[in-house]
């Protein structure tokens, strides 16, 4: 989102806010991209906009100019969608967590935004069924299922319609070949629309109170005072 290829989506670095939302930390290994963020129609891929030179812009520049460009398409064709992800930006570093790195990046090629994608139908599948979907016992044998074994389920057959189109998004993240992997092309607005998120209004979400809300009662609270002296704190538990 908003140029940036985040490389490193895993547990480990999605945090819990206090009002239940979550929020990414650790950027270390991101890359930015001067891409500025496009609205296309459902129709159009990446390879028939045309390419934005590298330019080295002041943030106000940069954000005047999505504005302006988005505005001027807005105004030309209905029915568009935003694109903010980095789509055509392009690397060949060897970055990430082992069983959560794209088959494009554990072969040793260049990798996009389409490997954040990925991460994230890694991570969904982590949570649903807990365990990678290419999980072994070393890393060396991690890379090469990732590069080469077939994705697969628990089970045969989903036990629910929730999970039907939990492995239907999956298997659209998950796709080997990163050119028809869900996400690559539109970014976030192409993975919206998935029957998985039907009725969810994103555009409202952090509105909504999620699932679990982390609980007062493991929060330090400040000591009273008496006669300009603290009083001794109580034990604390922060694990």
């Amino acid at each position: 989102m908003l140029g940036i290829i985040y490389r490193d989506l895993k547990p480990e670095n999605i945090l819990v806010r206090s009002d239940g939302h979550i929020m990414l930390s650790d950027f270390d290994l991101s890359l930015c991209s001067d891409s500025i963020a496009a609205v296309e129609s459902s129709s159009s891929t990446p390879e028939n906009q045309p390419h934005s030179s590298p330019r080295r812009l002041t943030r106000l520049a940069k954000l005047f100019n999505r504005v302006l460009r988005s505005k001027k398409v807005q105004t030309l064709e209905p029915n568009r969608l935003f694109v903010a992800e980095p789509v055509t930006a392009r690397s060949g570093s060897f970055v990430g967590t082992h069983e959560y790195v794209a088959p494009e990046v554990a072969s040793g090629g260049s990798h996009g935004n389409a490997v954040d994608w990925w991460a994230f139908g890694v991570f969904l599948y982590e949570i649903i069924y807990g365990r990678t979907p290419f999980a072994a016992p070393t890393n060396d044998i991690i890379l090469r299922n990732i590069v080469k074994r077939p994705l697969s389920f628990p089970t045969d057959s989903p036990a629910t319609m929730f999970e039907l189109h939990a492995r239907s998004l999956i298997s659209g993240l998950l796709n080997k070949d990163p050119s028809k992997r869900l996400g690559s092309r539109r970014g976030a607005a192409e993975v919206k629309v998935h029957p998985f998120f039907k009725g969810l209004n994103f555009a409202l979400i952090r509105t909504m109170t999620p699932p679990e809300v982390p609980s007062d009662v493991r929060r330090p609270k400040k000591s009273a005072t008496f006669g300009g002296r603290s009083s001794k704190p109580a034990a604390f538990d922060f694990f």
